[in-house]
């Protein structure tokens, strides 16, 4: 499982993303988080919801959040299913870490 923060110039390691996120501590150097900047994780779905949404389960650290994410257009378009039990990637923002958007799965 990997967790890093998708930034124009910079790529995050875990300890300095909560260091950022939690307001803790000042990294010297990075831009602000923007809407376009995102938390990707891997995960597998537990439950589906309806319109689309999904309960999503992700382990870091033997940590176990669950999180709601619903699916990418891409994957709408092409008419990808996704069943509880997939393994997935997620997209979170950095504003709301308990929402989140499907954007891959795996096979």
């Amino acid at each position: 499982m990997w967790f890093y923060i998708k930034l124009k110039s910079v790529i995050l390691t875990y300890k300095k993303c909560f260091l950022f996120l939690t307001g803790r501590g000042i990294l010297r150097g990075i831009a602000v988080l923007s809407k376009q900047d995102t938390i990707e994780v891997e995960g597998i779905v537990e439950e589906a919801l309806p319109n689309a949404r999904f309960k999503v389960k992700i382990e870091k650290n033997n940590k176990i959040n669950i999180i709601d994410a619903h699916i990418s257009g891409k994957l709408r378009m092409n008419y990808i299913r996704i069943i509880p039990g997939d393994k997935v990637t997620v997209e979170i923002s950095p504003y709301d870490l308990k929402k989140g958007r499907i954007i891959w799965r795996f096979k």
